[in-house]
């Protein structure tokens, strides 16, 4: 069976939650658990944490933790009746006032005093992921007086975005501090930051990160217009982070529909340029949160994203509360394994006419030639510390999968993240430098990976070398005794 390179994160909450569902998850192929501290309580959180690990260990698969920061988002507050119904060209309010009360179909109160000062007459301003449109006629000091422009059905604690962006929330905020110790103590393996504007706010939830004992990596959520408005600042945030999501529901929010296809594109080749992860995101198959089948525009949504090579596609709604969270994961799989079949997904042009400055980087691109242009190669294999040389090697487009040997499980688990690259514990020191190659062929014998004649291309580095060691590359052809214990 064709394994699958394209990864799955899939948001847990209500509908996914029982021991039962969790590991239904784990066995649909679930890569990498999302955990929203926009929900639930921290105790929540680590009891669906610590039956993914269980789960995850019990079948014999690596599945990651990713916590996901609220960070500023916007929201207005509470209904005296739980929502109200706006009607095009009625005038509504937004009260800043921290003593607003309850919202009426007059307005509604916004816990971010700063927008009186964000925004001015003739601004948009989009809620509940611009469902409803409310155009700016006046600014008072404690009151936004808006005409709605598209109307519908409003409810309790729905999110507001400028059209075009520009509000000036900080990337992180009091909750998100506390969160960050939370998820540290979860022990999570990665850690998304909502609505960065610059590099540094990505450095000083690093800071925390860190502070807080975790090693987990960073993954910047691409959502706010200014980002995407000029590449110096996108690139200034991938620099920053270990990997990025184009977080689509705000972006799309902010810099229109017709726009979004194209910076989604944008936002992937730059990652990828940079070997840096990437993940597609939001809304993927949203009918499967009522449906059992995605729609075809759903799956020609992800298969393109597919195309495009993200590292992974994130489901949403679709897993933490939809009817069908396995299905979800089930659909989305069939159609990352359709869409990797198409030839483009082996054809690469990465890094070509590039000087290479790393010598671990050299030697991950010259495995992955070797592999995409020598008759015969089943596996490239990386024996590796901290996961960079098989990131590396996954930014060139190819058939060929990767194995990441590492004696680390944070090491292992951030791979169920990076396309094509698949997790091997694997401790190459309890090997003498004479046996090692026959042990990593005999490990890749063992799980069927391999067969006799078959290439295997192995990066390495000087075992004292440590992280971004790898310094050398051998081809070896797998013997007819390769289902051996290596001796």
């Amino acid at each position: 069976m064709q394994a699958r390179r394209t990864k799955i994160v899939a948001t847990l909450g209500p509908s996914s939650s029982s021991p039962e569902r969790i590991e239904a998850l784990v066995l649909a192929g679930m890569d990498v658990a999302r955990l929203n501290f926009s929900h639930g309580t921290a105790d929540e959180h680590r009891q669906r944490a610590e039956l993914v690990r269980e789960h995850a260990r019990r079948h014999g698969r690596y599945v990651a933790l990713m916590a996901d920061l609220q960070g500023p988002k916007i929201r207005i507050g509470r209904f005296a009746a739980g929502r109200v119904e706006l009607c095009e060209g009625q005038s509504f309010d937004l009260w800043t006032s921290p003593d607003a009360g309850l919202g009426t179909p007059a307005g509604v109160g916004v816990d971010f005093a700063p927008l009186t000062r964000d925004c001015g007459a003739g601004d948009e301003l989009l809620l509940d992921d611009g469902r409803i449109v409310l155009r700016v006629e006046k600014v008072e000091p404690d009151c936004v007086r808006t005409t709605v422009a598209v109307g519908g059905e409003l409810s309790d604690h729905k999110g507001i975005n400028r059209r075009g962006g520009g509000l000036s929330a900080p990337a992180l905020t009091e909750k998100d501090h506390r969160d960050i110790g939370h998820a540290a103590r979860i022990g999570v393996d990665f850690v998304a930051v909502s609505f960065p504007r610059r590099g540094q706010d990505i450095e000083q939830a690093r800071r925390l990160v860190r502070a807080a004992g975790s090693s987990a990596w960073l993954i910047a959520k691409i959502e706010r217009a200014e980002v995407v408005a000029d590449d110096e600042a996108l690139e200034d945030i991938i620099a920053a982070s270990d990997g990025v999501m184009v977080a689509r529901g705000d972006l799309g929010v902010e810099v229109g529909d017709a726009e979004l296809v194209a910076i989604q594109k944008r936002i992937i080749g730059h990652a990828r340029r940079c070997n840096k992860l990437v993940i597609t995101a939001t809304q993927m198959m949203e009918s499967m949160v009522a449906s059992p089948m995605p729609t075809r525009a759903e799956v020609s949504d992800v298969a393109n994203a597919v195309l495009d090579y993200t590292d992974a596609v994130m489901l949403s709604a679709e897993s933490a509360s939809g009817r069908y969270p396995v299905g979800a994961v089930q659909a989305m799989a069939r159609v990352c394994l359709g869409a990797e079949r198409h030839a483009s997904t082996d054809e690469s042009t990465h890094r070509l006419g590039e000087v290479i400055e790393r010598g671990d980087e050299a030697i991950a691109l010259s495995a992955m030639y070797a592999a995409n242009h020598f008759s015969g190669v089943a596996a490239v294999v990386s024996l590796t510390e901290s996961g960079h040389t098989p990131l590396i090697m996954s930014r060139i487009r190819s058939a060929v999968p990767i194995y990441a040997f590492s004696r680390h499980a944070t090491t292992l688990r951030r791979m169920t993240l990076v396309r094509g690259v698949s997790p091997v514990p694997f401790d190459a020191g309890e090997y003498p430098e004479s046996r090692l190659p026959a042990a990593i062929i005999a490990e890749l014998g063992h799980r069927g990976l391999v067969a006799q004649g078959d290439w295997v291309v192995l990066t390495r580095g000087d075992l004292e070398a440590g992280v971004g060691g790898t310094n050398a590359m051998t081809l070896w052809r797998v013997p007819g005794d390769a289902v051996g214990d290596g001796d």
